[in-house]
């Protein structure tokens, strides 16, 4: 109970749970015996009640002072107190802050240091000092300061495994409760996930729709006309409805799912469809076949000369370097654990790593790299960050610097808000190796910058670079290992990474509480932009409005302020003076200013939770990613988020701006970046990436069975086992489906049938169950059968038996 009158109602306000009308019981008699009652101020929940209930009606029926207190009474009870003075016989807990020991002094190493030395001399008071470390890696570091200040830590200072959000001091019990996070100033905010299935984003059928193309293994290029549920002799089943040339239609069996896939050519034009009882599908796909044999032999030779050109080998992980991943403030998803262990895989191998990190906003990018950056610098190597904008530079050097504030490692930045002499004091340091970590803008690809002994690049969004950028990379990366990250791939990167010439890994669990952005494309209209800033304000939030024509902002500006004139506005673009612009992305995260209206110079690398409403003018000049990277700008934090692509109401938009926008609000879902390069792959098509027959060949059969192909043919090359899905045909009999009352949503039911018709193991089915439990809830008896038949299959398979069919005598 809190006397803030927030929370009055669970003691004062009786439940209405008797059979007839005005029978009640109060709250407090129907929770559980083991219950703890907090009360917060005892002596003003009384004066705070009455205030409440003078003005209900029918106070009396809802307040009954000596029931609820006496219903209070078989409860263990803690009463809190700001102050001591307060009456009564129970304990006295007056909580005060621990401010006081949260020192921000110029050097980090002093700031801790001070800090401890007070805690230290507290504990030798007789106070009891308890500190909460998040790991083992961080209790040790503490053990080391404070050894360092007086040789061994004090009896009463106590370092425990824990997390508190906030830590207090009690006077009444000689009491000092920390965190260490509050200490060091590392974190703000924690976020505990639960285990996730880490996921393939390739492997789904949940963005199929009706109308869309469509690839059968056996059957060709069809249309995807949607589901049909048939009565069949043991009940009721799901199948595929797709029809093919002249007409045919073809019923897919769910069963088969897995022999289906969505249509991704070279081109936007519509695909042929093929002709059912025809030869000429078969002739096609082995035609690809033979053609794809000659180039995953060419795939190999690069792959063998890049092992010939040798690389970096790093060496196994120090206790430095598990120290550093340790003190990570969040818990690792299952695909963040997977992508780690790939990087450090490829580092410790003596090739050249080529990896691509593909994640949406705030999925943990930062931190992978972070790790591969500490890993090259114990190795004694440099390390280049490079980034498309110089607000992303600077973000990233903050996050760097506080990341690895416990160790001797030099960070500097290099981007246009430096001077020309910090400028060339940097460059300097770099190439005479003082630098172990050099975060950049373009100005990184500058002639004269240079490194002593350069081990690891980063680059983070490289479609945002150009061709004469990237001829630059080429040099750079020579022997280098190379991590690049992006949240949508462009086609181009995306293909190369699925064709293996490039590693890929992907993380696809998102951050908890992380909810997905409310997008909607609408039409240009005062009132809706009043209406849509006025709602995030009035709930403390703040606003992006993105208008990217430098030449007109001041007078959007001017037109907003209009509309909204008690807002506080700012603008922000990227011809201002470095002190202009510094000033207004600092006032807005600060919260000082309401709506910033700018440029896509937001794009990559602004971090403000409170910012939950983008608005984004003439959406339609905006490319697939760019649009996708924007609205990362917002839904950072737990809150609902809400993006509006404002068309011009003057002209006419393009068919395939429309596409574009199309697909943006379509996939407004968490983890959505890869299916939006997937789509932007579709709409632009794959294009020539490997020359006109393979693109030929890639609008023939379509873009992912073009890969599937290719990779099959390396595997032949090296004398690999075929990592085909399980085929042995299973019909004992009787249907099996998901009822639509458990996944209501088709393209939902689609998804889940391909899941269990691709899974390869019990674990693999294991994970599904737990996954549909967790969406859906218990799994009914149509379901679980489902499972039962896909493991029999699998076990069938593993054996070579082709098929098990239930026959009558």
């Amino acid at each position: 109970l809190r006397s803030s009158g927030q929370l009055e109602s669970i003691g004062v306000v009786s439940a209405v749970c008797g059979a007839g009308e005005g029978e009640r019981e109060v709250f407090a008699n129907i929770l559980p015996a083991e219950t703890i009652v907090i009360l917060e101020e005892p002596g003003t929940i009384d004066e705070v009640a009455q205030a409440y209930l003078s003005r209900a009606e029918n106070a009396s029926r809802l307040y009954d002072r000596a029931a609820l207190y006496e219903s209070l009474g078989r409860f263990t009870q803690l009463h809190v107190h700001r102050f001591a003075a307060e009456p009564g016989d129970y304990l006295k807990v007056d909580v005060k802050s621990v401010q006081q020991f949260q020192h921000k002094a110029t050097s980090v190493w002093a700031g801790h240091k001070a800090a401890l030395e007070e805690l230290a001399a507290e504990a030798k008071k007789g106070r009891k000092v308890l500190l909460y470390c998040e790991a083992e890696a961080e209790i040790k570091r503490v053990r080391e300061i404070v050894a360092e200040i007086d040789g061994k830590i004090p009896a009463n200072f106590k370092l425990l495994v824990g997390y508190i959000n906030q830590g207090f001091v009690v006077e009444s019990l000689k009491t000092i409760v920390i965190s260490h996070h509050e200490l060091f100033g590392q974190f703000s905010l924690r976020r505990r996930r639960r285990a996730v299935r880490a996921t393939s984003p390739l492997d789904s059928l949940g963005d199929l729709h009706e109308g869309d193309y469509v690839v059968h293994a056996s059957y060709g290029i069809g249309k995807f006309l949607g589901t049909e549920t048939i009565a069949e002799k043991g009940g009721t089943s799901e199948y595929l409805a797709i029809r093919y040339a002249d007409g045919v239609k073809k019923q897919v069996s769910v069963r088969n799912i897995a022999l289906v896939q969505k249509f991704i050519g070279t081109s936007p034009k519509r695909p042929r469809l093929s002709k059912i009882g025809s030869k000429r599908w078969r002739k096609q796909k082995d035609k690809v076949a033979a053609s794809v044999a000659d180039l995953a032999a060419e795939l190999l030779e690069v792959q063998a000369q890049r092992q010939a050109a040798g690389g970096i080998e790093f060496g196994p992980d120090s206790s430095w370097q598990v120290e550093f991943e340790e003190s990570f403030a969040y818990q690792e998803t299952p695909d963040q654990t997977t992508a780690a262990g790939e990087i450090k895989a490829d580092m410790r191998e003596g090739v050249a790593m080529d990896r691509l990190l593909c994640g949406d906003v705030g999925y943990g990018k930062t931190e992978l790299a972070m790790r591969a950056a500490f890993k090259a610098v114990e190795g004694g190597k440099q390390i280049a960050v490079l980034v498309p904008t110089t607000v992303l530079c600077v973000q990233h050097g903050r996050t760097f610097a506080e990341r690895f504030a416990d160790f001797p490692i030099t960070i500097e930045v290099l981007n246009r808000f430096r001077t020309a002499k910090e400028a060339r004091d940097v460059v300097s340091q770099a190439k005479t190796g003082r630098v172990d970590v050099l975060i950049g803008t373009h100005r990184l690809l500058s002639g004269d910058v240079g490194f002593k002994d350069l081990g690891l690049l980063i680059i983070d969004e490289e479609q945002r670079f150009g061709v004469e950028h990237k001829e630059r990379l080429k040099k750079m990366r020579i022997n280098v290992d190379v991590l690049t990250m992006t949240a949508t791939p462009i086609p181009r990167t995306l293909h190369m990474s699925m064709l293996g010439l490039r590693d890929i890994s992907s993380l696809a669990t998102p951050p908890l509480d992380r909810r997905s952005i409310v997008t909607m494309v609408t039409q240009y209209r005062p009132e809706l932009i009043k209406k849509a800033i006025t709602r995030e304000l009035n709930r403390q939030g703040q606003v992006f409005f993105l208008h990217n024509r430098v030449r007109s902002i001041e007078r959007k500006a001017w037109e907003l302020r209009r509309l909204v004139p008690d807002a506080k506005f700012a603008i922000a673009h990227g011809q201002m003076s470095k002190s202009e612009l510094e000033k207004a992305m600092v006032e807005f995260v600060v919260g000082r200013t309401d709506v910033l209206v700018c440029t896509t110079i937001i794009e990559s690398g602004l971090d403000i939770p409170n910012a939950n409403t983008i608005i984004i003018n003439d959406a339609d000049r905006f490319g697939l990613a760019e649009l996708h990277q924007l609205r990362g700008r917002v839904g950072r934090y737990k809150h609902k988020a809400y993006a509006y692509l404002l068309l011009p109401a003057t002209r006419s938009i393009t068919p395939i701006a429309g596409k574009r926008l199309k697909a943006i609000e379509e996939y407004s879902h968490l983890g959505a970046g890869f299916r939006i390069a997937l789509r932007d792959l579709e709409i632009r098509g794959a294009g020539n990436i490997l020359g006109a027959a393979q693109s030929g060949h890639i609008q023939t059969v379509g873009y992912q069975m073009y890969c599937e192909l290719l990779a099959e043919a390396v595997r032949k090359l090296k004398n690999e086992p075929s990592e085909s899905i399980p085929t042995a045909v299973v019909d004992l009999g009787f249907a099996t489906y998901i009822p639509k009352n458990y996944i209501p949503i088709g393209r939902h039911r689609m998804d889940a049938y391909r899941k269990v018709a691709v899974a390869r193991n019990d674990d693999d089915l294991e994970q599904i169950k737990g996954e549909l439990t967790d969406v859906y809830g218990p799994m009914p008896e149509e379901v679980g059968l489902l499972l039962e038949l896909a493991d029999l299959r699998i076990k069938a398979s593993r054996r070579g038996i082709k098929s098990i069919v239930a026959s009558e005598p």
